[in-house]
């Protein structure tokens, strides 16, 4: 057991990893997520089960569900709350880090790097290394929000399943990371959103384009239009911003 009953910023920090990672439903002392960071950190798993509700308590998305946590916590989870809000790209790596380290094991060890074992110790490896552990982390923080379900067809199948970001990775550092900036869609209404044949409206809707419209072959009849002007099915938690679907809607979209 700790020696210290009040928990560290590193603590507070593989706490809201684990947080950002299961559904809020989930949150419990016996769930095998929370039961291994507990064993992993040397806290009791019900000490563990009520930081995580205590997160909760500082939601949006919860609140907006008048869906709460436990009413009282902790400064540190205010301030690892906000550090994260304000850099998502670094504290998601840095809480990577840390949880790798009270594991015991190396950073490397915990993502497929197969591909790249030919490039050496350095600069490039480091930050191909960055990439990977932040995008494992955004892909599991947007299928755990989103309950492992596509938010236009439904599908849950998680193999077919991809963490599709909002504003595309390349065009924002600040928001590439940041939750809210994704959605969990299928591989092929993936594509449809990356391309700009269809998006998703500040309020919610799903609009198709003319050109995936226009498609003869019956791709649009088949796949596409029974979701037209639908509300997709809103996460558990990180809804999506409207200015980043904005965004999508101005700038991406094929109109």
């Amino acid at each position: 057991m700790p020696h210290n009953p009040n928990w560290s910023r590193e603590e507070h920090i593989v706490a809201f990893n684990l947080y950002c990672k299961i559904p809020f439903t989930k949150i419990n002392e016996n769930y095998p997520p929370v039961v291994e960071l507990a064993n992993i950190i040397g806290r009791k798993k019900g000490a563990v089960s009520r930081k995580l509700a205590n997160f909760a308590r500082l939601d949006p998305a919860l609140q907006a569900r008048n869906v709460s946590g436990l009413t009282h916590g902790a400064k540190g989870e205010e301030t690892v709350w906000n550090e994260f809000h304000d850099n998502w790209e670094q504290l998601a790596y840095e809480s990577e880090k840390i949880l790798a380290k009270y594991k015991g094991v190396t950073l490397e060890s915990e993502i497929d790097l197969s591909d790249i074992l030919e490039i050496k110790e350095g600069k490039e490896r480091e930050t191909i290394v960055k990439t990977r552990v932040n995008q494992s982390f955004f892909r599991k923080a947007i299928l755990a929000s989103y309950s492992q379900t596509c938010c236009i067809t439904g599908i849950k199948v998680p193999e077919l399943l991809i963490a599709s970001h909002i504003i595309p990775w390349a065009h924002n550092k600040k928001e590439r990371m940041n939750p809210q900036n994704g959605l969990c869609l299928n591989a092929l209404h993936d594509k449809a959103f990356d391309k700009g044949l269809i998006t998703i409206t500040p309020d919610f809707k799903i609009k198709i384009s003319e050109a995936l419209k226009s498609n003869i072959d019956g791709t649009y009849m088949k796949y596409f239009h029974p979701y037209e002007g639908k509300i997709i099915s809103l996460p558990g938690r990180f809804f999506p911003k409207k200015e980043f679907l904005e965004y999508h809607s101005e700038q991406i979209f094929a109109k």
